[in-house]
């Protein structure tokens, strides 16, 4: 088993608070909106808080069918993050989860730098390379552009 760490930073035009908003206290309702490839959110245990475990189902068809996040802590004062992919058809023979430590910040701009610390936890041998995170980095920063651009069009959502 092993441990692969990688940092990432984002940068959006609106307010760390709404980001944070829209993707950490409001997420089963903006994601449901905003993304067609998933089918369903749901909180399978517990209120949206720590210890709170969310099922995302995606459209049939997809290279994904469905995946399960437990929520560690939302910290809405410091504007902080921490989750884990705990299960999902996509982990199968490769981690035995991946942990998100996610912070929202503000920029010079008035907009909001997010930096998000991944790690895979590996089964076996298996290795994650930097090629492999891209393409799970690329779709977060797609959903996190149309989170943006939704914000921007609905400026009295998630203030």
């Amino acid at each position: 088993m092993g441990a692969y760490t990688f940092t990432d930073k984002s940068t959006a035009s609106v307010a760390p608070s709404r980001l944070f908003k829209a993707l950490v206290i409001d997420f089963n309702n903006i994601v449901s909106k905003l993304a067609p490839d998933v089918k369903s959110i749901e909180n399978v245990e517990g209120d949206g808080g720590a210890g709170t475990i969310k099922k995302m189902t995606f459209v049939e068809g997809g290279p994904i069918k469905y995946m399960k996040h437990k929520i560690h802590v939302i910290d809405e004062k410091n504007l902080v993050t921490k989750y884990s992919l705990i299960e999902s058809d996509v982990l199968e023979g490769k981690a035995e989860s991946v942990d998100y430590d996610g912070k929202f910040e503000a920029s010079a701009d008035g907009g909001c730098v997010c930096t998000t610390v991944t790690v895979y936890n590996t089964k076996g041998d298996y290795v994650v390379t930097e090629e492999e995170h891209n393409v799970h980095k690329d779709k977060a920063n797609d959903l996190l552009k149309a989170i943006e651009a939704y914000l921007l069009a609905n400026p009295s959502v998630c203030v």
